[in-house]
């Protein structure tokens, strides 16, 4: 499948995160591939997968900057379509995605925003026993 997004994945990223949205499990819960973010906003998601049937469909983390981080879908065509002169989606060349999304949710509901502290995800790590 081609990476109609390279601006925003890698082909590696890319083939990971349909990899992940490939896998129709309930339990899954992948580390994000991928955290993009608005310049000049607090907006930032951390991306675990894309639907195979319709890759325009992203799901991971989602936080508006408003404290209500939440997972959910995102349309990455909606995004891009948000961009104006003044602010655009980035991708965060240095994230590494070390843990399961369900820990950075945690971590980010404790925190209002999505947070790559390590103390704050170990501690949602445990709280959650992983």
């Amino acid at each position: 499948m081609e990476n109609k997004y390279p601006k925003l994945f890698t082909d590696e990223q890319f083939s990971k995160l349909i990899e992940n949205g490939s896998d129709n499990s309930f339990e899954k819960d992948y580390p994000p591939v991928v955290k993009l973010f608005m310049t000049n906003t607090l907006c930032t998601w951390l991306i675990s997968e894309l639907d195979p049937g319709y890759p325009e469909i992203a799901f991971g983390l989602c936080d508006l900057g408003m404290g209500f981080p939440e997972m959910g879908s995102v349309s990455i065509q909606k995004l891009l379509d948000a961009e104006d002169f003044w602010r655009c989606i980035k991708r965060d060349n240095f994230f590494e995605g070390n843990y399961p999304l369900s820990v950075y949710a945690y971590a980010a509901r404790r925190d209002e925003a999505i947070t790559e502290n390590e103390t704050a995800l170990k501690n949602a790590a445990k709280a959650l026993k992983l």
